[in-house]
């Protein structure tokens, strides 16, 4: 056991003089590394995906989670893709958020700066391994991974990919460290301070509450999403069709899925319309009292089950949803707010008034009108990629990228002045 932790602190020192030579690499380097990354991505994809079916061996094909450990060509192309498109973003470091002269003469700035380096705790996302050393890279911090061991080959295989290209530029391999998947690991992970700023975990709701209740360095919620789509009394029925559908079944498995479908009562005959289209996916409907006899005329009973407590508050990760009738707007958005886990939610409306008061009423991270709430992503935001969707609000909230990767210090220039008694 010592000496398993003397490893992890030497790993863990690596990583941090690995993130001081970071402040001297220039933006035009950094970009130079990840576009070879991404080509190293496509590259290598044949070795990537005999990796990842190890794996995939391992898991059963129903675990929800089977889906986001699993790679394809396509996926490995959006991932290089991604990456290519992190390296022509703007570098986050060095701006110049406020500037003042006071009458001392002392010239005041505040500069971002970037954190030093990241800790990242993630469950059977593969993708992330790329994802997060981009966006570390690009913001000129080191990352430290954790990996569960669900997708250690895959890991192991990325992150080989990753420091040979360091190596290639002649810059620090430790600029990307991936820890053993223990369980001792996460532990001294999580109690790393002065080695690790910032520790960021992805994956499920159990996950995050562990490190938020364990770790003593700084730490941001992100990944779980319980969400919502209210089908509002003004809603159009063929709009609700498609956003109901796609929010549902494009990727059941991640955390932009839709996991509850509010209705207004007076809207209960759509539902024969939604359901029909939920069908062509077979997803599994848990309805409450008023909506049930509604969707029993449409549904099959081997996809149609009574709600229970339980089938509100559930991320279901699959295809399973449930559906909550509500008699006022009002109690669309208490429920929402009271169940929801502040990720994504959504409202479907033709009534402005009722669009902008959602707005400012739902406590979400991102809160959409007439749209699927499966765009919650970084890329789909315009942010080249992210390293994951916070769910909190202090520093950083929804999908965070790069500049969410960075803090701030103070310049402080000067020309001899002392500060009086």
């Amino acid at each position: 056991m010592k000496n398993k932790k003397m490893k992890i602190k030497e790993q863990l020192e690596k990583a941090l003089e690995a993130a001081g030579k970071l402040n001297l690499v220039s933006n035009d380097k950094v970009r130079a590394v990840l576009n070879e990354l991404a080509v190293q991505a496509r590259d290598n994809t044949a070795s990537v995906l005999e990796a990842n079916k190890k794996d995939l061996a391992r898991m059963d094909a129903t675990d929800p989670k089977y889906d986001r450990l699993k790679l394809t060509e396509e996926r490995i192309e959006g991932i290089a893709t991604d990456i290519e498109n992190v390296a022509g973003l703007e570098s986050p470091v060095g701006k110049v958020l406020k500037e003042s002269q006071r009458p001392n003469g002392l010239n005041i700035k505040k500069v971002t700066v970037p954190f030093g380096v990241i800790g990242i705790i993630y469950e059977a996302r593969p993708n992330v391994t790329f994802d997060v050393f981009a966006l570390c890279l690009k913001s000129g911090n080191a990352c430290v991974l954790k990996g569960g061991s669900d997708a250690i080959d895959s890991n192991t295989a990325i992150v080989a990919i990753i420091k040979n290209v360091l190596r290639r530029f002649d810059m620090d391999e430790n600029t990307v460290t991936l820890l053993p998947a223990g369980r001792e690991e996460t532990n001294e992970m999580l109690r790393a301070r002065g080695y690790i700023d910032l520790i960021i975990p992805r994956g499920s709701q159990g996950l995050i509450n562990f490190v938020r209740d364990n770790a003593t360095i700084p730490v941001i919620e992100t990944g779980a999403g319980i969400c919502h789509t209210y089908f509002d009394e003004y809603g159009d029925a063929d709009k609700g069709r498609e956003i109901i559908f796609n929010a549902k079944t494009r990727r059941p498995s991640v955390c932009n899925a839709l996991d509850c479908l509010v209705i207004h009562e007076s809207r209960l005959n759509e539902l024969g319309a939604f359901a029909r289209k939920l069908l062509e996916e077979n997803v599994v409907i848990y309805a409450d009292e008023h909506s049930f006899p509604e969707l029993s005329k449409v549904y099959p009973k081997d996809l149609l089950f009574a709600a229970t407590n339980e089938s509100f508050g559930t991320e279901f990760l699959s295809l399973k949803m449930s559906v909550k009738t509500v008699d006022s707007f009002e109690e669309a958005i208490k429920h929402i707010n009271t169940y929801s886990s502040k990720h994504s939610e959504a409202i479907i409306s033709e009534n402005l008034e009722r669009i902008e008061t959602f707005r400012k009423m739902i406590d979400a991270s991102s809160v959409y009108s007439n749209a699927s709430t499966a765009y919650t992503d970084g890329a789909q935001f315009g942010l080249g990629a992210e390293i994951g969707i916070s769910t909190q609000k202090l520093h950083a909230r929804g999908p965070m990228a790069l500049e969410e990767l960075t803090s701030y210090k103070w310049i402080i220039e000067g020309n001899g002045q002392v500060r009086p008694k």
